[in-house]
């Protein structure tokens, strides 16, 4: 997909399951503001380092009128574990369905590693303002100062 969603455009309403089985989207955030967090892979530790952040920062971004979420192809079951496992604040969803939510933002991709050529998530995270349109957006995403620097945006907005 070359035509990915950017600011401006709504973000798509698709299910996610929630690590307690139930599920999770976007117009259920309406009317406030989003920050929804796509990272490649439970317990690796650029991801690790991001959900930890992001947590730490959770009552911050509360205080700016914003809920976080973040996204990764991990079962719910994977998820259940690395909460517990790393005192996760932040809320986590499952992408885990074929031509799901990653998919159609287009950060579902073929990368490349060692010569290797697999599918995997680009790390982005999305600023959706409360109408549910996408506000900003950071791609391939370094994690140092990331979630900081989403809080400001958060408060900016």
């Amino acid at each position: 997909m070359t035509d990915r969603p950017g600011p401006g455009d709504a973000f798509p309403d698709i299910a996610l399951e929630t690590p307690d089985g139930g599920s999770v989207k976007v117009s259920d955030f309406a009317g406030q503001k989003l920050v929804v967090f796509f990272y490649p892979k439970d317990n690796t530790p650029g991801c690790t380092t991001e959900n930890i952040d992001f947590s730490g920062l959770k009552d911050q971004f509360a205080a700016a009128g914003t809920a976080l979420l973040g996204v990764s192809k991990d079962s719910a079951k994977k998820h259940q574990n690395f909460i517990a496992k790393h005192a996760l604040t932040a809320p986590l969803a499952s992408d885990a369905e074929e031509n799901g939510l990653s998919d159609a933002l287009g950060i579902w991709t073929e990368k490349q590693n060692y010569g290797r050529t697999y599918m995997g998530m680009v790390r982005t995270t999305y600023l959706i303002g409360p109408d549910g349109t996408i506000a900003k957006v950071w791609d391939k995403v370094k994690v140092k100062g990331h979630a900081e620097a989403v809080l400001e945006a958060a408060k900016a907005l």
